[in-house]
């Protein structure tokens, strides 16, 4: 865990602070009445309903892309080291659980409890913030995932495009220590 911390901190970074300024704006808002977050979650619904939407396409268009990288990677010349594809394999870990959480909210979303007699006023407030902590976390989690294929990307620019030999060509005496890697990344 600490290795693909360190490896991803950028990535992680990133998301965290996409989270934390698209959850700002949650506290901009001060105490609302029951009455004043329903009408707010009638106007947002929609465009947060189009975020989820937008963010479920995205990640089954990042997992197509990842099988685009795999080919590229089989098609080299030179032999990959293991840690190639294990940050494929990070990017698509992080993909899948997005696209499930995003499709899982989608769906939530669609619920029309702003419609509802039966839900208590006093409810809306505590629907509509987290309506809004769900899509900052939706948000963060996107920008991680992106970050995360984009340093997988200019890693191979760099190997394929490029000729650097520093991040995923595999050297002979690599072989012992990239064993190790494999183990200790199926343990994980």
């Amino acid at each position: 865990m600490k290795k693909f911390i360190k490896q991803n901190r950028r990535s992680i970074y990133g998301g965290l602070v996409t989270m934390f300024f698209v959850g700002l704006g949650v506290f901009l808002i001060e105490n609302l009445s029951g009455y004043e977050a329903k009408q707010l979650l009638e106007s947002s619904l929609p465009r947060i309903n189009m975020l989820c939407n937008t963010i479920v396409l995205a990640s089954a268009t990042i997992l197509a892309l990842l099988l685009t990288l795999m080919g590229i990677g089989s098609g080299m010349e030179s032999k990959l080291k293991s840690e190639f594809y294990i940050s494929i394999l990070n990017v698509a870990r992080f993909d899948t659980i997005l696209f499930i959480v995003g499709l899982v909210l989608f769906q939530l979303f669609n619920i029309p409890v702003t419609e509802s007699e039966n839900v208590p006023s006093s409810w809306y407030v505590n629907i509509y913030w987290a309506v809004l902590f769900l899509s900052s976390f939706l948000s963060g989690f996107m920008v991680i995932v992106i970050l995360m294929l984009y340093n997988t990307v200019v890693k191979i620019i760099k190997v394929a495009g490029l000729g650097s030999r520093d991040y995923f060509i595999e050297d002979d005496e690599d072989d012992d220590d990239n064993d190790d890697d494999v183990k200790n990344s199926k343990n994980s």
